[in-house]
Protein backbone atom coordinates (compact mmCIF):
# COMPACT_ATOMS: atom_id res chain seq x y z
CA UNK A 1 0.00 0.00 0.00
CA UNK A 2 1.55 3.55 -1.27
CA UNK A 3 2.38 5.87 1.55
CA UNK A 4 0.87 9.17 2.40
CA UNK A 5 2.66 11.88 1.06
CA UNK A 6 3.66 14.55 3.10
CA UNK A 7 3.64 18.34 1.12
CA UNK A 8 7.49 19.67 2.25
CA UNK A 9 7.61 23.34 1.94
CA UNK A 10 10.06 24.42 -1.28
CA UNK A 11 12.27 27.32 -1.14
CA UNK A 12 11.33 30.89 -1.51
CA UNK A 13 11.65 32.57 -5.05
CA UNK A 14 14.80 34.42 -6.07
CA UNK A 15 13.49 38.39 -5.59
CA UNK A 16 15.16 39.07 -8.75
CA UNK A 17 15.29 37.43 -11.98
CA UNK A 18 18.41 37.96 -13.96
CA UNK A 19 16.62 38.46 -17.43
CA UNK A 20 13.92 41.00 -15.29
CA UNK A 21 13.47 44.20 -17.64
CA UNK A 22 16.01 47.10 -15.86
CA UNK A 23 13.62 49.76 -16.16
CA UNK A 24 9.76 50.50 -15.88
CA UNK A 25 7.98 49.51 -19.64
CA UNK A 26 5.56 52.51 -19.18
CA UNK A 27 4.95 53.57 -22.35
CA UNK A 28 2.25 56.27 -21.35
CA UNK A 29 2.62 59.99 -20.90
CA UNK A 30 2.91 60.84 -17.17
CA UNK A 31 -0.74 62.05 -16.14
CA UNK A 32 -1.76 64.95 -14.15
CA UNK A 33 -5.47 65.15 -14.07
CA UNK A 34 -7.06 65.69 -10.36
CA UNK A 35 -7.01 62.15 -9.18
CA UNK A 36 -3.15 62.05 -10.06
CA UNK A 37 -2.00 65.28 -8.45
CA UNK A 38 -4.35 63.76 -5.59
CA UNK A 39 -1.98 60.52 -5.72
CA UNK A 40 1.49 62.45 -5.80
CA UNK A 41 0.34 65.05 -2.99
CA UNK A 42 -0.49 62.36 -0.51
CA UNK A 43 2.89 59.98 -1.51
CA UNK A 44 4.90 62.84 -1.29
CA UNK A 45 4.24 63.90 2.21
CA UNK A 46 4.15 60.28 3.05
CA UNK A 47 7.56 59.82 1.48
CA UNK A 48 8.45 63.07 3.50
CA UNK A 49 7.91 61.11 7.10
CA UNK A 50 9.30 57.86 5.35
CA UNK A 51 12.33 59.85 4.81
CA UNK A 52 12.32 58.70 0.83
CA UNK A 53 14.08 61.10 -1.93
CA UNK A 54 11.87 59.11 -4.25
CA UNK A 55 9.82 60.64 -7.07
CA UNK A 56 6.30 59.80 -8.08
CA UNK A 57 5.18 59.59 -11.60
CA UNK A 58 1.86 58.86 -12.05
CA UNK A 59 0.03 57.16 -15.06
CA UNK A 60 -3.55 56.38 -16.05
CA UNK A 61 -3.68 52.95 -17.74
CA UNK A 62 -6.94 53.67 -18.09
CA UNK A 63 -9.97 55.29 -16.98
CA UNK A 64 -10.18 55.22 -13.29
CA UNK A 65 -7.03 52.80 -13.09
CA UNK A 66 -3.61 54.48 -12.14
CA UNK A 67 0.10 53.08 -11.90
CA UNK A 68 2.56 54.61 -9.90
CA UNK A 69 6.09 54.10 -10.38
CA UNK A 70 8.11 55.32 -7.33
CA UNK A 71 11.64 56.66 -8.84
CA UNK A 72 15.18 57.03 -7.02
CA UNK A 73 18.31 55.13 -6.10
CA UNK A 74 17.91 52.33 -3.36
CA UNK A 75 14.02 51.98 -2.74
CA UNK A 76 14.51 48.79 -0.86
CA UNK A 77 13.22 50.24 2.04
CA UNK A 78 9.69 51.12 0.13
CA UNK A 79 9.53 47.88 -1.05
CA UNK A 80 10.06 45.89 1.79
CA UNK A 81 10.54 41.92 2.16
CA UNK A 82 8.33 40.30 -0.51
CA UNK A 83 6.93 43.68 -1.42
CA UNK A 84 4.64 44.02 1.76
CA UNK A 85 6.10 47.87 2.40
CA UNK A 86 4.87 48.49 -1.04
CA UNK A 87 2.01 46.70 -0.19
CA UNK A 88 1.41 48.83 2.36
CA UNK A 89 2.00 52.23 1.06
CA UNK A 90 -0.60 51.36 -2.36
CA UNK A 91 -3.13 50.25 0.30
CA UNK A 92 -2.41 53.48 1.99
CA UNK A 93 -2.99 55.82 -1.04
CA UNK A 94 -5.72 53.73 -2.66
CA UNK A 95 -7.83 54.35 1.07
CA UNK A 96 -6.74 58.45 0.82
CA UNK A 97 -7.56 58.68 -2.88
CA UNK A 98 -10.89 57.22 -2.72
CA UNK A 99 -12.11 58.21 1.38
CA UNK A 100 -14.23 61.53 0.96
CA UNK A 101 -14.54 61.93 -2.13
CA UNK A 102 -17.48 61.95 -4.32
CA UNK A 103 -16.07 61.14 -7.24
CA UNK A 104 -15.89 57.66 -9.21
CA UNK A 105 -13.51 54.89 -7.18
CA UNK A 106 -10.12 54.91 -8.66
CA UNK A 107 -7.32 52.25 -8.36
CA UNK A 108 -3.85 53.29 -8.00
CA UNK A 109 -1.41 50.10 -8.71
CA UNK A 110 2.48 51.47 -6.92
CA UNK A 111 5.66 49.90 -8.21
CA UNK A 112 9.05 50.41 -7.49
CA UNK A 113 12.63 49.64 -9.28
CA UNK A 114 10.40 47.37 -11.22
CA UNK A 115 9.75 44.95 -8.73
CA UNK A 116 6.40 43.90 -9.47
CA UNK A 117 7.20 42.90 -13.20
CA UNK A 118 10.13 40.82 -11.11
CA UNK A 119 8.51 39.03 -8.72
CA UNK A 120 5.90 38.13 -11.67
CA UNK A 121 8.88 36.53 -13.51
CA UNK A 122 10.04 35.09 -10.35
CA UNK A 123 6.93 33.04 -9.56
CA UNK A 124 6.00 32.05 -12.79
CA UNK A 125 9.71 30.16 -12.97
CA UNK A 126 9.32 29.21 -9.06
CA UNK A 127 5.88 27.20 -10.04
CA UNK A 128 7.32 25.99 -13.46
CA UNK A 129 10.35 24.74 -11.55
CA UNK A 130 8.24 23.13 -8.86
CA UNK A 131 5.89 21.79 -11.25
CA UNK A 132 9.05 19.81 -13.05
CA UNK A 133 9.69 18.68 -9.44
CA UNK A 134 6.09 17.09 -8.50
CA UNK A 135 5.91 15.68 -11.79
CA UNK A 136 9.30 13.98 -11.42
CA UNK A 137 9.14 12.36 -8.05
CA UNK A 138 5.48 12.38 -7.64
CA UNK A 139 5.31 14.21 -4.20
CA UNK A 140 2.87 17.42 -3.51
CA UNK A 141 4.86 20.56 -2.76
CA UNK A 142 3.73 23.72 -0.63
CA UNK A 143 5.18 27.17 -1.30
CA UNK A 144 5.32 29.87 1.31
CA UNK A 145 2.53 31.79 1.92
CA UNK A 146 1.58 34.64 -0.23
CA UNK A 147 -1.19 37.02 -0.81
CA UNK A 148 -3.55 36.74 -3.78
CA UNK A 149 -2.88 38.40 -6.28
CA UNK A 150 1.20 36.12 -6.34
CA UNK A 151 -1.25 32.46 -5.98
CA UNK A 152 -3.29 33.68 -8.65
CA UNK A 153 -0.14 33.95 -10.72
CA UNK A 154 1.05 30.54 -9.41
CA UNK A 155 -2.31 29.12 -10.38
CA UNK A 156 -2.64 30.85 -13.90
CA UNK A 157 1.35 29.90 -14.55
CA UNK A 158 0.69 26.26 -14.29
CA UNK A 159 -2.71 26.16 -15.44
CA UNK A 160 -1.95 24.69 -18.50
CA UNK A 161 0.22 21.84 -17.44
CA UNK A 162 -1.72 18.69 -17.72
CA UNK A 163 0.64 16.44 -14.93
CA UNK A 164 -0.15 18.91 -11.95
CA UNK A 165 -2.61 20.68 -10.37
CA UNK A 166 -2.60 23.70 -7.52
CA UNK A 167 -5.10 24.66 -5.04
CA UNK A 168 -4.48 27.32 -1.79
CA UNK A 169 -4.44 25.83 1.42
CA UNK A 170 -5.18 28.03 4.97
CA UNK A 171 -5.63 31.58 5.81
CA UNK A 172 -4.36 34.80 5.33
CA UNK A 173 -1.74 35.79 6.39
CA UNK A 174 -0.12 32.21 5.70
CA UNK A 175 -2.13 31.10 2.86
CA UNK A 176 -0.33 28.99 0.43
CA UNK A 177 -0.23 27.19 -2.59
CA UNK A 178 0.11 23.40 -2.61
CA UNK A 179 1.21 21.69 -6.30
CA UNK A 180 0.41 18.48 -6.22
CA UNK A 181 0.35 15.41 -9.23
CA UNK A 182 -2.52 14.52 -11.28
Amino acid sequence: QPRPTKPRREEKPAEAAAEAPAAPAVELPECHDDNAQRITVFLTGLLEHMDSVAQVKVYEVEKGRYKVILVGERLGQLIGHRGETLDAIQQLTNYAINTGSDSKRVRVQMDAENYRARREQSLESLARKVATKVQKYRRSVTLEPMNAYERRLVHIALRGNDAVDTHSEGSDPDRHVVIVAR
